[in-house]
């Protein structure tokens, strides 16, 4: 009986593991390389900056930051004209800063115009919920809380310069 329900249990939690999960994005390849900055991706400093992106054929392709992801997903014709990239973007994933947890890119929230600065510069900081982003804010500033849906090519493009 006991083992029966901890199956239900598990089969249940699995149904909704597609937009919360327990652990943090892994770095795949320690070879890789980021898409965008061409920087390499298993340096020990950019671990809480790791992003993943899978591909509609399956494959997951690993980001330095968000702004490096965001680069590429708006630019998907380029990197795929230039066989960066296999196919396209299907689901966007990102770590919350603070404990880790990987998330929806779609569901997170991202603090602008902290002091803290990512891999590549100035970059967006992604947090599971507004409440563990204000608390990042009371310690290293900020200047907006932004949903997904505000992060844009021009808000990229001006991070970038």
């Amino acid at each position: 009986m006991k083992k029966t329900v901890l199956g239900l249990l598990l089969f249940v939690g699995m149904l909704f593991a597609d937009t919360v999960f327990t652990g943090k994005i892994m770095l795949l390849d320690k070879n890789a390389t980021d898409l965008a900055y061409n920087l390499p991706l298993n340096k020990q400093a950019y671990q809480k900056w790791l992003c993943e992106a899978t591909l509609k054929n399956g494959k997951k392709v690993q980001f330095l930051s968000v702004k490096s992801m965001m680069q590429v997903y708006f630019h998907q014709d380029y990197f795929k004209r230039h066989k960066l990239l296999d196919a396209s973007i299907s689901k966007l994933y990102v770590q919350d800063f603070i404990n880790g947890q990987k998330i929806d890119a779609t569901k997170a929230v991202y603090i602008f115009g902290s002091r803290m600065v990512g891999p590549h510069g100035d970059d967006l900081i992604p947090f599971v919920s507004e409440e563990n982003a204000k608390l990042f804010m009371m310690k290293n500033g900020g200047t907006k809380i932004l949903p997904y849906a505000k992060l844009t090519k021009g808000l990229i493009r001006y991070l970038d310069m």
